[in-house]
């Protein structure tokens, strides 16, 4: 692929390894035009099939009788909680995560001695801020999780 690349953008330019490289190209291309698509379609279907699945358990625990419309209605609220509870799990190991990588970059980049001492090495504050953020935001400001 280097000789390729050098001859078509550097050195003498060989036509016989156009060929090559235009399949390649266009191979690459068609691969992701049609990879993507597909994989978002076949999620989509996914989906589609779990809120089919369980808006049809539902209706038959609520058909049944007025125990299973509460026990319908309980089933709802666990999984409403889960699912909150799921999405504040998330943010808050987001967060770790980014003050992780911010306190890395920071002993990393001092590490480097790079440019002016004390200064390279602050950029690192800013993935940690934003973790402390995503912390902060997670524990204190989303609603509670009865």
């Amino acid at each position: 692929m280097a000789h390729l690349a050098m001859s078509f953008f550097g050195g003498e330019p060989s036509y016989t390894d156009l060929g090559l490289w235009a399949f390649l190209t266009i191979s690459a291309v068609a691969m992701f035009a049609v990879f993507l698509p597909l994989v978002a379609w076949i999620g989509s279907r996914q989906k589609e099939r779990e809120a089919f699945y369980k808006a049809e358990t539902f209706r038959r625990l609520a058909e049944s009788s007025s125990e299973g419309a509460k026990m319908a209605i309980e089933l709802l609220r666990e999984q409403s909680r889960l699912e909150r509870l799921k999405h504040r799990q998330g943010v808050l190991l987001g967060g770790m995560i980014n003050i992780g990588v911010g306190a890395a970059l920071v002993i990393f980049l001092t590490a480097l001695k790079v440019g002016q001492p004390g200064a390279t090495n602050l950029c690192g504050l800013i993935p940690g801020f934003i973790g402390v953020a995503m912390v902060v935001y997670a524990l204190y400001m989303t609603p509670p999780v009865e």
